[in-house]
């Protein structure tokens, strides 16, 4: 299979690919891209034709880095989910190759391990880091990864700050946009199901549905919310918790879409339809939502795109320093959506 073959069901070609197709280093094709110099004239026509076969558009950001040191980023992991590290690794790898970075990853479970996955990283020479939840939510772990001059992306969570460079969704509008949707169509009693309490978003989640419940003036009953930790284990105690109420919920909001699935499971094993016996709302929209039956409505948070822009973030302010310049911290929202699928339905008592 051509090199042009393998690229139609991957999206557009790379660097690397019309340095495969031409015979020649990535480096000698970034100088005839940019018009360099000491390049032979079979050397660049050879080139110019593999990037007109494969239809190749160089990228401005790897333009950039043409005749300096390769980016190398490292990415350090550790998520109950892996539907949604799954995501997390498709959007960094898939941004990173388009762009000629290098990309690194690491698993990180603290306490135990943090600083020697940190450091690990830093002894291959990375030039920046990516945090991902929850490592960018613990401050052991932000302090010893800030420790140097290496700049650090926290993907879907940490705390603005000079020290991080963030990229989140509004976790509290959508666990708001969610709530409301739900009383929308006749819920009062709804249960909620927190997220670890390790991660901030877990906490703006459960504000997000305190305040939707406020503003319809249906009190708090603080038995329909219970602790989750992101996992499906937590999800199917959680969900047993809440149906086992002597005045059970007819909706439940799980803060993502493992714990709702497994309230799913728990409704199916008790006899429950879903949505006509109990509507289950999940979040992040990952592989798993689309995957269970009945498919989750649930709020889309764009996982593997934020993952995309953290490495352009992290890529930019490593270009900026090697230029002598500086960039200020920035701090990204990336638009949520509330995706209706077929886990949602009004109240049996309402129809």
């Amino acid at each position: 299979m051509s090199i042009k073959q393998q690229r139609r069901g991957t999206g557009s070609a790379t660097i690397s690919d019309v340095a495969r197709l031409a015979g020649f280093s990535p480096m000698t094709v970034s100088r005839v891209i940019n018009g360099g110099g000491n390049v032979k004239e079979s050397t660049r026509d050879a080139i110019n034709a593999a990037i007109k076969e494969l239809n190749y558009s160089p990228n401005p950001a790897a333009r950039s880095l043409a005749g300096v040191e390769p980016i190398r980023i490292g990415l350090l992991y550790s998520n109950p989910s892996a539907a949604y590290l799954s995501e997390v690794l498709v959007g960094s790898l898939d941004r990173a190759s388009r762009i000629d970075v290098q990309l690194v990853v690491a698993r990180c479970e603290p306490p135990e391990n943090y600083r020697e996955a940190t450091e690990h990283l830093l002894e291959r020479g990375v030039h920046g880091l990516i945090l991902t939840s929850p490592l960018c939510d613990l401050q052991e772990v932000v302090d010893v990864v800030t420790e140097g001059d290496q700049p650090v992306v926290a993907l879907a969570g940490g705390k603005p700050s000079d020290d991080l460079i963030t990229i989140n969704v509004d976790d509290f509008e959508a666990a708001y946009a969610m709530t409301k949707h739900l009383i929308g169509l006749g819920h009062q009693r709804i249960g909620f199901i927190i997220g670890s309490p390790l991660q901030a978003a877990s906490g703006r989640r459960l504000e997000g549905y305190r305040a939707a419940l406020a503003e319809a003036g249906i009190p708090v009953d603080d038995a329909l919310i219970q602790q989750g930790h992101f996992t499906y284990r937590s999800g199917l105690a959680a969900a047993d918790k809440l149906m086992e109420l002597a005045a059970a919920p007819t909706a439940i909001f799980a803060s993502n879409d493992d714990m709702a699935a497994a309230a799913v499971a728990v409704a199916h094993r008790r006899g429950l339809d879903v949505p006509n016996d109990l509507t289950v709302c999940g979040f992040d929209d990952t592989a798993f939502a689309s995957s269970i039956w009945p498919e989750l409505t649930t709020i889309r948070q764009p996982i593997a795109e934020m993952a995309r822009t953290a490495v352009d973030m992290l890529t930019d302010e490593i270009l900026a320093h090697r230029a002598g310049k500086s960039l200020p911290r920035e701090h990204r929202l990336a638009a949520f959506e509330l995706i209706k699928r077929q886990s949602d339905a009004p109240p049996k008592n309402s129809k």
